[in-house]
This record gives C-alpha cells, structure tokens and sequence, in this order.
C-alpha cells in the first residue's frame, strides 16, 4: 500500500474567514441602519443612495451572499479536503473562486444603492453581475467534483452529499430565475411575467434558503460538531434520510410564499403540502445533530465553539418547525405581509447561520494558528450578548407581526373596518421597531468582540499555511481490496451516481410545479381589457423598482374580506401578464398599491413623494426629492420598449420610434392635472410624473367596486 505525502491548503481557509469576519460586519451594520429607519424617517439621511428601499436589497445580499456564503465556502475549503484527504483540486481555481466572489459583492454592494436592481428578492442583481455568479459558482463546482475526484477516502461521508447537493441546486437555481432580457448594461426584463415570474422566483427564493442557508451549513454541521465534541455521528441511517428526504422536499415548498395570491390553488396546495412534510427530515437532521452531543454536555459548558453549535442547530430545528407552520393557509392568512415573516427569518439568520458561522470561526482560527484561543471569557461574553440580541430582535417583530394581521383583520360589531387607515396600523409598530433595533446592536457587538478576540488569536500564534498529512492513494488495488459494499454504502463510493440522483431529487418538484404553469392556459386566465404598459408607465415602473417600493408594498390584495374592503376588488392572475418582473412584494410596511390607480389626485401623489408627512402625518416613509429635480431619461424608451417584446409583451412593430413622443404628450396631460392641484411648478420631463403616471394606472385595467371611503375606478368590463 503506497502512503503519500500531500499539504492541505489553509491560506484559502483563511481568506474566506477574514472576509466572513469584514462581510458580516458590514452587513449588519446595513440591517440596523435599515432597522433604524423605520421608527426614525431622518435615519433615511435624505440621500437617494440610502433610503430603505435602497438599503434592504444590500443589506439581505451582504448577510445571504456576502457573510454566509464566504463561510460556507470557508468551512468546505476547510473540510472538504480531510474529508478526501486531498489538498484541493486546484489552488488557482481556489483563488479564482475568493477573489471572483467577493468583486461580485463588491459590484452588488456599489450597484444596488444605485438603484440598479431587478427587484426579485434575494436575486436583485442586474445581468451582468448574474452572469458572473454562475461563472464562479461554476469554477468553485470544478473545484468541488476535481477534489472529490482525486479523493484517498473510497466513501463520500455526509458532509460532502449535502455539498453535491448544493453545488447543483443552487446552479439550476441561479439560472433559471436569472433568465432576462437586457435592455442596457445594467437594465433587464425577467423572461417570466406576473404568475409565472412569481413562481419561479419563489421557488428560487425558498430554495436559496434552502440549498444556499441551509444544505452546505448541514453539511458543515456534520463535520464541525462530530470534531468538536469528539463523538461519531448519532445516526447514520437517520443521516441518510434526512439528506435524501430533504433536498427532494425543500424544492417543492416555494409556493408556500404565495398562498391567497393569484397563483393556481393546485400549486398553492402543493407547496403547503410539502412544506408541511418537511418537518420531518429537518427535525431528523437537528436531533442527528443534538444527539451526537451525548455524553458531551460537560464539553459544551467548556467550549464556546460547542455553545455557539448548540444555539444554532437548535434555532435551525425551531426555523424549520415554525415554517412549515406558517405554511399552513389559515395561519399564513395572518402572518403573511406582517413582521412575523421578518422574525421568522432572523431566528434562523441569526442562530442557525449567525451562530454556526461564528462557532466554526471560534474552531479554525486556533488551528489555523496552531495556539489556543485568546480569551474564552471574551467569546463568552459574545455567547451571551448574541442570545440577548437574538432575543430583542425576535420578540418584538413577532408581536409587532401578530399586532399587524390582527389589526388588518378587525371588524367593528357594525361591520365595517376598524382601522381602515393602514398608517393606524403601522404607528403602533414604532416602540417594537426601537427594540429590534437595539436586539440588532447588541447582535453586532458580540460580532465586535469576536473580530477582536480573533485577531489577537491570529497574534498570539504562527499561521501554518500548510499542513502536511499522509494517506494511502486510492489505487484500483486498494479499490478492490475493500468493497464499497451494498445499498447507499455503495452509492456513497460512487460520487457521479450519486449527484445523477441528487439532480433528479431536485429537478421533479420544479418541473412538476412549473411547467404546467406554461403548458396549461387555464392556469393564467387572461383578461381582454388588459393592456401593455404606456411608455411613461414604462419608465415610471422602472422608476418604482430602482427606489425599492416593493419592499415595503405589496401588489396583491388577497380574496379576504379585509382586503376588499380597505383595498378594492381582490387581484385576478390575467391583471399581471405584462407584469416583467411581477411586484407582489412580501411585507407590507405600507399599504397595497394594486388599486391605487385613480384613487388620489395627481396632485397628492406629488406631494406624498416630496415629503410623506405632509399628506400621511406620522408615516414612516422616506422623502424622494430628487424625483422633483431629475430628469427623465426617455432616450432608453426605445431599447426598453424593444426588451419587452422580446420577453412577450405585445407591443406592434416600429412602436420605438413614437414611443418618446407618447411618453411626452402623457407627461404633459399630467402636469395639467398638476397645476389643477396647486403645483403649478411642476416640469413634464421630471421622474415624478413617470411615476406618477405609473402610479395612476395600478389596477385600472378592469372595472371594480371602489374600496371603502374611495371613488370607483372608471375601466372597461373584462
């Protein structure tokens, strides 16, 4: 048997470490200045580049992307190559996939306060930037599979299927939600429209938590804790299950974020269905983990390492409990659109990737350093301010979520509306809002102290950038000398069959629920009074998503009838085929727009943008004076106009040459309305009036009944 010397690679490990450290900070400190302005609108800075609509897109890309993913790529840089007992398959695609990642954050860090976003959640970036992700996410899969591939170990061990895993998905993921049509450098329209972009893009949305949040921290899972405490995994078969079951689930679950909207009941079904099955593997995968930690508590109480793993397997179990909850339709119809969802989140943002990001910094620095970690109390004292700001985050958002549905929902014994003034709603907010806050700098403080407790840890020793260690080669003698065995014993030697049935595991569900969503007209009715967007109405919209509005309103008034009353008519699916991106949002810090259209002046939209309070006293939305002052850029009508057809909309032939004149001669219809309403300053090539202009036309395509305590809007009978 030939024993072979070889070096495991550190100085990628590091890399990745240092730059979850910066990333983690800085997206933190995004989310609490975002935090910060919803109770206090100043907080805004009156800057077009750091409003909140502007700031939340950085801040979730900063903590997925940023601080997640560079320690998801820390921790498999790191054990993926003792679990292969290889050094990784290529140095320089390690150093292609570091630098690669982190200019990607770098580009989303400087574009999206820019406002150059496509507005789907957590896949906000332009075209460009998309295809440089799947370029690296393709040299990072090289490295992965050339590793796995020049392996001394025969079996895969369970950490490496949950990164198989992950390496596909999140491929067939990115892509196919990424799917556009350029209309300039950092302009696009998804190839999808309204139902059918809303479901794919939730389906990528739940499954990026799933395969990007979720399945490579598994997998880290079951490396770290097993080393930490000194113990084998619990459960072997209990592993195989887990894995298995959930990486077919997970992908079934998306439409769970779209229950009581226009998508067809048959896919809502299906994702609350499966969403509730999940419970299953994922409390399977927690209890593999926990119990793994028997006869190991006293470790727990001596290892700040162990602690951080504890919290946060156990906040990944009370995540995945409570998801497949919130799925269920009769508590969704409360909890969707309120802060609930936004605690939900955090609870498995902060302990389950927070708190296993910083248990599996706690683990490598000392070995990287080859000395013991710097001060234990120091991590301790994180340990703590990280649970109580756990704590102060999460409390208040799910009373503040609770309060918000209840509100929304509450009938006087007359019958009508008890607070049918959204701002109502929204003010009794505040006091919560100030205490997340606070949860949020407590969070970032611990975050402080682990940076500093790090660094003197990298002081006090000697960073060793290559480890050397010994193992036989995996020869076709050796092969034949000890069988693989039989059943998934044997699979887990075969590493090309196992990621077949992996791919096909997460390929069923997206087909089954997709597909039929294109091949069956039934599914997207469509409406004949429906009409393309003008092109005003065109800039106007692209207006609407480079200012972010779709993170605090909704376009979707659900069939309840709290809805009808306070909003109008609710939404019908043939209402959003020109829809690209759809814009149904998932949070309603202000109210639903889908019927705004018609249902205030021209005149009072102006003002509303100028400064919120003047029209809404006590609102909690920023000021947007720069659309006062900036000009329209009409001269891009023509290749958006031309982008649309592309992706479907039925706009005639040759329409890009009148399109600038029709924007025009609508921008001067406007600022007569104006003037009707007291602004007789107002200039028609503005960016006020494009949005207003959009505004104006929100759900006027079909004939409704007005909503309480509003006019009717005058439109044709579908």
């Amino acid at each position: 048997m030939k024993i072979e010397t070889f070096r495991y690679d550190n100085r990628i490990v590091r890399a990745f470490a240092i730059a979850t450290v910066i990333w983690g900070l800085v997206g933190m400190t995004a989310g609490l200045l975002a935090a910060v302005q919803l109770f206090w609108p100043e907080a805004n800075l009156a800057l077009q580049y750091t409003t909140f609509g502007r700031l939340r897109p950085l801040h979730t890309n900063a903590v997925i992307f940023a601080f997640v993913g560079n320690g998801m790529f820390m921790g498999i840089y790191y054990c993926l190559q003792r679990l292969c007992k290889a050094r990784m398959f290529s140095d320089a695609l390690s150093w292609i996939n570091f630098w690669g990642w982190n200019a990607i954050i770098v580009a989303a860090a400087i574009t999206l306060p820019l406002g150059l976003t496509t507005s789907k959640e957590y896949a906000e970036l332009e075209w460009p930037i998309d295809i440089a992700i799947a370029l690296v996410w393709v040299v990072f899969s090289i490295n992965l599979f050339g590793t796995i591939a020049k392996r001394r170990e025969k079996h895969l061990y369970v950490a490496i299927w949950f990164f198989i895993a992950t390496s596909i998905t999140v491929a067939v993921l990115h892509i196919t939600n990424s799917l556009a049509i350029p209309a300039g450098l950092f302009k696009s329209y998804s190839m999808y429209a309204g139902v059918q972009d809303a479901l794919v893009q939730w389906w990528y949305g739940h499954n990026a938590v799933a395969f990007f949040l979720t399945t490579p921290y598994l997998g880290l899972m079951y490396y770290f804790l097993p080393k930490a405490a000194n113990r084998p995994v619990f459960s072997y078969r209990l592993s195989i299950i887990h894995f298995w079951a959930l990486i077919f689930l997970y992908i079934w679950a998306g439409p769970h974020h779209l229950l009581y909207s226009a998508l067809p009941d048959w896919a809502q079904s299906l994702g609350m269905v499966f969403s509730v099955m999940l419970v299953a593997p994922s409390w399977g995968g927690m209890l593999n983990g926990l119990l793994t930690l028997r006869g190991a508590w006293d470790k727990v109480r001596e290892e700040p390492m162990l602690k951080f793993m504890v919290v946060g397997v156990t906040a990944y179990g009370m995540s995945t409990l409570e998801g497949p909850m919130l799925s269920i339709k009769s508590v969704n119809s409360l909890s969707h659109y309120t802060d609930w969802t936004i605690a939900h989140v955090h609870t498995g943002a902060l302990g389950w990737n927070g708190f296993l990001t910083f248990s599996m910094l706690y683990w490598l620095f000392p070995k990287m350093y080859e000395t013991k970690l710097w001060s234990i109390k120091l991590a301790n004292y994180h340990f703590w301010i990280g649970i109580l700001g756990m704590m102060f985050y999460a409390v208040p958002m799910y009373w503040a979520g609770i309060t918000q549905g209840l509100m929304w929902k509450q009938f006087t014994a007359d019958g009508f509306l008890q607070y049918p003034n959204f701002l109502e709603t929204v003010l009794q907010l505040v006091p919560m809002y100030r205490m997340r806050a606070i949860g949020g700098l407590l969070f970032i403080v611990g975050t402080v102290l682990m940076a500093y407790n790090l660094y003197k840890t990298a002081k006090s020793g000697q960073f060793v950038p290559d480890v050397e260690a010994q193992a036989a080669a995996l020869t076709p003698e050796v092969d034949a000398a000890h069988p693989a065995g039989t059943g998934h014993r044997w699979l887990e030697s075969k590493p090309l069959i196992l990621t077949v049935g992996a791919t096909v595991a997460i390929l069923i569900g997206g087909l089954v629920e997709i597909i039929p969503l294109y091949l069956v007209k039934s599914n997207v009715p469509t409406i004949s009074t429906v009409k393309p967007y003008t092109p005003l109405e065109v800039v106007g919209r692209d207006l609407y998503i480079r200012e972010g509005c779709v993170g605090c309103h909704s376009q979707m008034i659900r069939p309840f009838r709290s809805e009808t009353e306070r909003y109008g008519e609710y939404s019908k699916a043939g209402e959003f085929v020109y829809d690209h991106p759809f814009l149904w949002g998932s949070k309603r810090t202000g109210p639903d727009l889908h019927r705004e259209g018609g249902k205030y002046p021209d005149a009072w939209h102006y003002n509303h943008m100028e400064d919120p309070r003047t029209t809404s006293p006590g609102s909690i939305m920023p000021r947007y004076p720069w659309l006062l002052t900036q000009k329209l850029d009409l001269n891009s009508l023509p290749a958006r106009i031309g982008a649309l057809r592309k992706v479907g909309v039925p706009y005639p032939e040759g329409f890009e040459a009148t399109a600038i004149k029709d924007a025009e001669a609508q921008a001067a219809k406007i600022v007569t309305n104006l003037k009707t309403g007291a602004v007789a300053d107002a200039k028609p090539d503005r960016e006020i009036i494009a949005l207003i202009a959009y505004l104006q036309r929100l759900g006027t395509d079909i004939k409704l009944a007005p909503a309480a305590g509003t006019p009717a809007v005058a439109a044709a009978q579908p």
